[in-house]
């Protein structure tokens, strides 16, 4: 199996090299990941400056290619002008932090998988919650055993995936992974604001909840992403990029 791996951290992120060396068990990798980090970047492509690629070591086992663009460029680049026959497998990660919730539109991570997935090609984007000490190790065998289920059990000609990994998993000796779907809950960031030294305002994300935000509708007591991670299972979620409002297509009157 010929495997492109990406991500949106850049070639030099610790969750890259953990994932391409739990893969190799799978097949041939061939990394192809931002040159610098790309994170929050969503499904961005360059079109308006060329895009270069350099060999590049990675660390004293691999090597990859090093491109200045977007997760979604390196998958574009990795199939079409790297890859002399089509892969079989893209996987994106291994993310620092995780991918859920809402936060999957934003992800670059995400929108290199969902490329593959336009080519037609079974994708997997990968995620770890943010960690003080190194658990892509022990993330990246999860993740690769959770990839060869996917990719031998699979119903359909391509798929593609979200996987979130929480820290808890990667202690627990036999994680338990559940599959469900991403959860829409509303969430507002609050943006400090601040002063540079010539007197103009600048604002900064800080993550913290805004008090403005509407209360949240309660969802059906259905088992999300950010619930089952909460309670320490890995998830994953069956994405599509179909974003056409089927429900209410024909509901719509224009005259």
């Amino acid at each position: 199996m010929k495997i492109l791996l990406t991500n949106d951290d850049g070639i030099h992120a610790p969750g890259l090299a953990a994932m391409a060396i739990a893969l190799q068990r799978l097949g041939e990798v061939t990394v192809v990941a931002p040159a610098t980090e790309q994170s929050g970047v969503g499904h961005a492509i360059t079109f308006q400056t060329p895009l270069t690629t350099k060999r590049t070591r990675i660390n004293d086992m691999l090597t990859g290619y090093a491109l200045r663009g977007t997760p979604a460029d390196c998958v574009k680049i990795g199939i079409t002008q790297i890859f002399v026959e089509r892969p079989d497998l893209i996987v994106s990660g291994i993310n620092g932090g995780l991918n859920a919730g809402l936060n999957v539109i934003y992800s670059g991570t995400v929108a290199a998988a969902v490329e593959g997935a336009f080519y037609g090609i079974d994708s997997i984007a990968v995620s770890l919650e943010y960690s003080e000490y190194d658990a892509f190790t022990a993330a990246a065998a999860i993740a690769a055993n959770v990839i060869e289920k996917l990719v031998t059990n699979k119903t359909s000609p391509s798929r593609l995936y979200n996987l979130n990994i929480p820290v808890a998993a990667t202690i627990n000796p036999q994680p338990e992974v559940k599959v469900v779907p991403m959860d829409i809950t509303q969430y507002w960031e609050t943006f400090e604001k601040r002063i540079d030294p010539l007197g103009r305002p600048y604002y900064w994300l800080t993550g913290r909840p805004d008090p403005r935000q509407p209360k949240p509708q309660v969802q059906p007591d259905t088992l999300t992403d950010l619930k089952a991670l909460n309670s320490g299972f890995v998830t994953v979620t069956p994405l599509q990029y179909d974003m056409t409002d089927h429900a209410n297509l024909n509901s719509i009157k224009i005259s």
